[in-house]
């Protein structure tokens, strides 16, 4: 441990008999957080023993479970392939108190984490051998020549047969030499390109010239038909909230396994709530022939055919004013940043008048509600 850090926690707890009040009145005091925080990345580290050092997890995680509740502790554990029982410890730990086990990707930074975080899985992609099927290949976030050497080959192969690959890294970097084009993205720009891209392709296949391949994927494979609750902000507008389930209307839309973590969508063929098969919900206690039905297929629980609208425009009840966060306005000394673009006290927020839907919930009252594409 860091001998600042080690330092301050043994003189609080002479003060402070209670671990947590120690750690307390360590990191409540502006001047020693300061303290510790500052010697960060210099190294200086110095030996602790197991008993003191568990001790300090154990009244951080407590103090900051008290004080901010306990999703405010994220954690990492190691890889199931390097420990299965340092893997279940960990996450088993994270889960046990209501904290976030986050991506083991994030941890070791050898791939991307977008993919489990959007899908759903890990590495359960095609092989590398598969990318020769491939007729346009982005390297992005994977260094391939570098850190999967035994792949690389395929990856070249490939340009052989007129697949064109385009490297999108910082640096010209090792895989950067193996592709048709080279984007230089400035570090930190990441998203924002990632964003500007998805802008363009719903543009393009959404709304000016709607794409039959892209609107049927989309429908089926992601969660963009999805309703999400709009929750009222004080000034009368509203801001996104979390997605419907099943559970938040009467009867629980029909759904007596799981209705909590059952999402709801409006199919346009019935023009009615439906609950679409493949969300968590599904995955465990249902019964008879409903057993395993959790694939994402275009049929709702009771195995009927389903169109989910991916918009409300043309089914809508109301327009609602909706509040989004803004960031461009944000000054930093190695961005661009747009002033005015945004509104409100800090040039924050950005407003969109978007089609809803009223419902009502369970207990009587009424909501409004968009897809998540809207």
């Amino acid at each position: 441990m860091r001998k600042p850090l080690l330092a301050l926690w043994r003189e609080a707890l002479k003060a402070n008999p209670d671990p947590v009040d120690a750690w307390a009145s360590i990191v409540e005091d502006p001047a020693k957080t300061k303290q510790y925080k500052r010697a960060r990345g210099m190294g200086g580290f110095v030996r602790g023993n197991w008993d003191e050092l568990n001790e300090l997890v154990a009244a951080s995680n407590v103090y900051t479970a008290k004080q901010y509740g306990p999703d405010r502790i994220i954690g990492f554990s190691p890889i199931p392939a390097m420990s299965m029982v340092s893997y279940a410890a960990g996450s088993r730990y994270l889960s046990l108190i209501g904290g976030v086990c986050m991506s083991f990707y994030d941890w070791y930074c050898d791939l991307p984490p977008a993919s489990p975080m959007t899908w759903g899985e890990q590495t359960d992609v095609p092989e590398s051998a598969d990318w020769y099927n491939s007729g346009y290949i982005i390297a992005w976030g994977s260094n391939v020549p570098q850190t999967r050497t035994p792949d690389a080959h395929f990856f070249t192969e490939v340009r052989y047969k007129g697949t064109k690959t385009v490297s999108i890294t910082p640096d010209y970097a090792e895989v950067s030499k193996l592709t048709d084009e080279w984007l230089s993205a400035k570090q930190g720009t990441d998203a924002a390109l990632a964003m500007a891209m998805g802008h363009v392709i719903l543009k393009e296949f959404h709304l000016e010239n709607p794409s039959a391949y892209f609107t049927d994927y989309v429908r089926r494979y992601t969660d963009m038909p999805f309703l999400v609750e709009l929750e009222v902000r004080e000034d009368g507008s509203f801001a996104p909230g979390r997605q419907l389930r099943a559970s938040d209307f009467d009867a629980a839309l029909g759904q007596e396994n799981n209705p909590e973590w059952k999402t709801v969508a409006w199919d346009e063929t019935r023009d009615q709530l439906v609950v679409p098969r493949g969300s968590i919900g599904f995955r465990w206690g249902e019964t008879g022939d409903e057993v395993g039905k959790w694939n994402l297929e275009s049929l709702d629980a009771a195995g009927a055919e389903i169109k989910p609208l991916l918009s409300l425009a043309n089914h809508h009840d109301s327009v609602a004013r909706v509040a989004f966060p803004y960031f461009g306005g944000i000054e930093h000394e190695h961005f661009e940043h747009v002033k005015g673009a945004g509104v409100g006290a800090a040039d924050d927020l950005l407003f969109h008048n978007l089609p809803a839907k009223r419902l009502k919930r369970a207990d009587g009252s009424e909501m409004l509600a968009v897809t998540v594409l809207i």
